[in-house]
Order: structure tokens, then C-alpha cells, then sequence
């Protein structure tokens, strides 16, 4: 987690300062967007000690804030630019922005979108009678290939978050968030992609309010923003996550890094387990439903409020987005429990002995199993694969050590990933005639196509003795492959994975596989 010095928006000349809080009063944004609410999240106020109240971005048309950053660009373009159409490129929530102002504009827009974009998002843009061209793995290629296709065609590019009119759009949600609220507002949290949703608000919300602490909030796999603070300059990451695919940005902004050097406080990051923990958490508040980037800031807000200790705050975190794929809801469920720490996963080693079973099963008591995986590998003992629903991590810290001193091996798997994505559905043994098998993890950006792609990288002459894949929907691709060896051919193999261009871990040691696979 990344601190900044207090604000020095005090230190900026009045010119800078008024220029958006200009735009952002003046920002025709309400032609195509909603006052959106601003709700009490009241579950979850009541588990943090503190009144979180949630920006219901996601209940605009286009189900995210994008709208209003892309109609106040556009609508500002003169009769001429209009008529030779807009490019832009986008993950899909800005697609679905431009596209909606297009159609009120009568303009022609063409979106250039990432392949590993969710389908719904696509269909969206494409019912709004814009067109779509899918280019790349990430938005930054997108991007690219947009500005060649802007200039090629004479058309306007409106950016996602780079553009002082598109910023001041997005500003418009600080503006109600300080109309809507009538108590002292301690923080607000906002989802950090490009920058320009936080960098709005916090132009606005600092100018009238600089004791408001403003938070940005980054996954841990797409910290551009984190990164370019940290080194105070740009930078650019090599790749980013593609979980949270509202906010999977390589790079931020000119304008928004300097925005938010000046205005921003602290940029916080999370995982996936946390992101999916905070989907979860808003469902039972709301039964919306967020796409992982839209959850972003809750999941900031609940690791700001761990760590810091507060309480009786009002807190505002931004649920920027929606658009989320119904297949990735399996993935989400899967890993929401873990996220809140709510779910222990356990290799436990019983003797394989009568009623050594029935013990284990009586030490677990009422709790809820949520997953039980065994099967017979050794005459003298049995190992289990097991998932316990816990209150919290020392609950779960407690039960791991009241099965140890019940002579119970119990080795805690909760924060081991291969576990976690492969083992729990592999539980098996080992085939006996198996030889000098390593056991490595993959990673791939899942997109069609991708997974032929990386079997054809595989084909080589040694054996696959395992394999396991699982598609999560506009993530990444997880493979955990057992492959036959001999030590002789081990150099080769390394210098073999040296040319993989996915990423890859050795799994040989886990104890996760020596347990069950080994």
C-alpha cells in the first residue's frame, strides 16, 4: 500500500484548480446518465464498524460510469467531427459509453476492443449500432491499433480516461456525492484503471473539501497506477491481470498521473480473493450483482478499514461497474470465501485404520463442509482433501491446530494456489508406473483459440503424465501439467520453458501435490 504526503492541491495555481471545477460544473453529462444513488451498505457497515455507503454507478443504462466522461467529450465535438464518426478502444465499459452517445448524437463510432473482452460487453456496444473490432490480448494493444485506425479514417479518438473533458464527465460523481451526503465524508474510494474516474472526483471533492481523503485501488496484477506514483513518472508494466478487465491497464495517463500526484492519497491494493469476497459482500447488500473492476473499491475500503482500525466513518466507495459474465460467476464463488477468509482448505493425514474417519469427521463438529475429497493410496494411511466454512481466520487457525494435537497431520492449503485452482478437483493418487514426473503450473491470457495454442507449445517428446485446465471466463487460462523427465533431459527442459511465453511455476515440491498426486 502506497501513502502520499498530505495533499498539495492547496499549492496549485488557482487557474488549475478552477479550469475543473469549470468543467466538471459545466459537464453535459445528464442527457445520457442518471444521479446515480448513493446507498448504505448495511451488512457490511455493520461488520466494519463503520457507515459504508455504496455510488451505484453500475445502475446507469449502460450499467457504468463510462457514459458520462464519453457523452461530455462527444457532445463537445463540433457538427464536421461528428459526421466523420469516433474511434475509440476499450475494454468495454468506455465502448459501451461512446457507443451510447454516438446513437444519441447520430454519429458513427467504432469500437476497438481486446479479444479477451467479456462477450456481453461486445454485444452491448454492437446492439447500440456501433462497430466492434477485436485486436489484442490487453487494452494497450487495442489502443494502438485504434490511434492507426482514428487516423486512417479522419475520425475523432475519444479517450478512455487521458482527455480533460472525458476526466471532467467522470468528475460529475464527486459532484453528487457531495450533494447526496449530509455527514462528514472521511474517504472516498475509487476504482483505478487509467485514472480518469479518481482523478475527477478527487479535482472536485479536493477543491471544495481537501480533508476528504481520497483512495485509489488497484488489483495487485495491474498496479500502473501504484507503480507510477511510487517512481513518480509513467510507467509502463510489462502485463496486466486480466481478472478485473475494467481496470487491466499497462499505463496510465499524462494528465491523470499528474492529477493524481497532486490530489490523490493513497492507492491501495488488492487481490482476487479479495475482489471476489467484495462482489459477494455487495450481493448480500444489494443483490446486484458487480463485475470484478466495479467491486474494486469495496474491496479497497474493507483493507483500508483492517488496517487503520476506524470506526463510526462514512465511507463512499464507488461501484463503478455491472458487465460481468455469468461463467465467471463460478470462479467468483469459488474464491469469495477464501477472500474473506471464511473457508479453510485443508490436507488433513488420518490412519487408515476403522474409525479413524469417523473421528476426523466428529473433530470437524457442526461445521458446514463445503468440500470433502478422499481416496485410498497407502495402507497405512489416507490423506483428505477437505473445506471447512469458518467465522474467520482464526477460527481457522484454531481448528488446524486442534486437529495437529489430535495426532491428525493437517497441513493449511487456504493460501496455496495450485490447491486452490487444480488440486481440488484432481484428488487421486498417482498412476504407479509414472517416472521422474515435474509438476508445473501455467499461465495464459484465455482467449479462443488459446488453448491449442499452448498444447501446440507443449508438443515436444516428452510425456504428459497430467493435465488439468479450467476456463473462468475473460481470465486468465490455469493448467497444471505433470510431465515425464529423465534427469538427464533436465537442462533441456529448462531451456524448453525458457521459450514459453506463458508464465510458470514449479509445482514439484508443493505439499499439496506430494499429498494427493504424488
Amino acid at each position: 500500500m502506497l501513502k502520499f504526503p498530505d495533499s498539495s492541491f492547496a499549492k496549485m495555481p488557482n487557474r488549475m484548480k478552477n479550469n475543473y471545477l469549470e468543467r466538471i460544473l459545466t459537464a453535459q453529462v445528464y442527457d445520457v446518465a442518471i444521479e446515480s444513488p448513493l446507498d448504505l451498505a448495511s451488512n457490511l457497515s455493520a461488520r466494519l464498524n463503520n457507515r459504508l455507503f455504496l455510488k451505484r454507478e453500475d445502475m446507469q443504462e449502460v450499467f457504468s460510469f463510462k457514459l458520462r466522461g464519453a457523452y461530455n467529450k462527444m457532445v463537445k465535438l463540433s457538427p464536421t467531427a461528428l459526421k466523420r464518426g469516433v474511434v475509440t478502444a476499450s475494454a468495454g465499459n468506455h465502448a459501451q459509453g461512446v457507443a451510447l452517445a454516438a446513437q444519441r448524437l447520430n454519429c458513427q463510432a467504432t469500437i476497438v476492443m481486446p479479444v479477451t473482452t467479456p462477450q456481453i460487453k461486445m454485444q452491448a456496444v454492437e446492439a447500440r449500432g456501433a462497430t466492434v473490432i477485436t485486436h489484442g490480448d490487453s487494452y494497450d494493444e487495442a489502443y494502438a491499433h485504434a490511434l492507426k485506425f482514428a487516423a486512417e479514417q479522419h475520425a475523432t479518438f475519444v479517450h478512455p480516461y487521458d482527455d480533460p473533458d472525458v476526466i471532467a464527465g467522470q468528475g460529475t460523481i464527486g459532484m453528487e456525492i457531495l450533494r447526496q451526503h449530509t455527514g462528514a465524508i472521511y474517504a472516498i474510494f475509487a476504482p483505478v484503471g487509467g485514472g480518469g474516474l479518481i482523478s475527477g472526483i478527487a479535482a472536485y471533492v479536493k477543491r471544495l473539501y481537501p480533508e476528504i481523503k481520497i483512495i485509489g485501488v488497484e488489483p495487485l496484477d495491474a498496479d500502473s497506477m501504484y507503480q507510477s506514483l511510487r517512481k513518480k513518472r509513467r510507467v509502463r508494466l510489462p502485463q496486466v491481470g486480466l481478472f478485473a478487465d475494467g481496470v487491466a491497464v499497462k499505463q496510465v495517463g499524462v494528465e491523470t498521473l499528474r492529477l493524481c500526484r497532486e490530489l490523490v492519497d493513497e492507492i491501495i491494493l488488492v487481490d482476487t480473493d479479495a475482489i471476489c469476497a467484495a462482489i459477494k459482500d455487495v450481493f448480500e447488500d444489494t443483490r446486484a450483482i458487480l463485475e470484478p473492476s466495479g467491486a474494486l473499491s469495496i474491496a479497497g475500503a474493507k483493507a483500508y478499514v483492517k488496517r487503520e482500525g476506524i470506526h463510526d466513518k462514512d465511507l463512499i466507495a464507488i461501484a463503478s461497474g455491472a458487465n460481468m459474465n455469468f461463467d465467471r460467476l463460478r470462479h467468483v464463488s469459488e474464491r469469495a470465501e477464501l477472500g474473506e477468509h471464511r473457508e479453510a482448505v485443508m490436507a488433513v493425514t488420518i490412519p487408515e485404520e476403522p474409525g479413524s474417519f469417523k473421528k476426523f469427521c466428529a473433530m470437524l463438529g457442526a461445521k458446514s463442509i463445503t468440500e470433502f475429497n478422499y481416496r485410498y493410496a497407502d495402507p497405512k494411511e489416507a490423506h483428505v482433501f477437505v473445506a471447512v466454512s469458518v467465522r474467520d481466520r482464526e477460527e481457522a487457525t484454531k481448528l488446524i491446530k486442534s486437529l495437529d494435537s489430535s495426532g491428525l497431520r493437517t497441513v493449511d492449503l487456504s493460501d496455496n494456489e495450485m490447491a486452490k485452482l487444480h488440486i481440488r478437483h484432481l484428488v487421486g493418487g498417482r498412476a504407479r508406473e509414472i517416472k521422474n514426473e515435474l509438476l508445473y503450473r501455467f499461465e495464459f491470457p484465455d482467449r479462443p483459440g488459446a488453448l491449442m495454442k499452448f498444447l501446440n507449445s507443449m508438443s515436444h517428446h516428452w510425456n504428459i503424465s497430467l493435465f488439468h485446465y479450467r476456463n473462468h471466463g475473460a481470465d486468465y487460462g490455469r493448467v497444471l501439467a505433470g510431465i515425464e523427465v529423465p534427469p538427464e533431459e533436465k537442462a533441456e527442459f529448462k531451456a524448453f520453458l525458457g521459450h514459453l511465453d506463458n508464465h510458470y511455476w514449479d509445482e514439484s515440491n508443493n505439499p499439496a501435490y506430494k499429498l494427493f498426486l504424488g
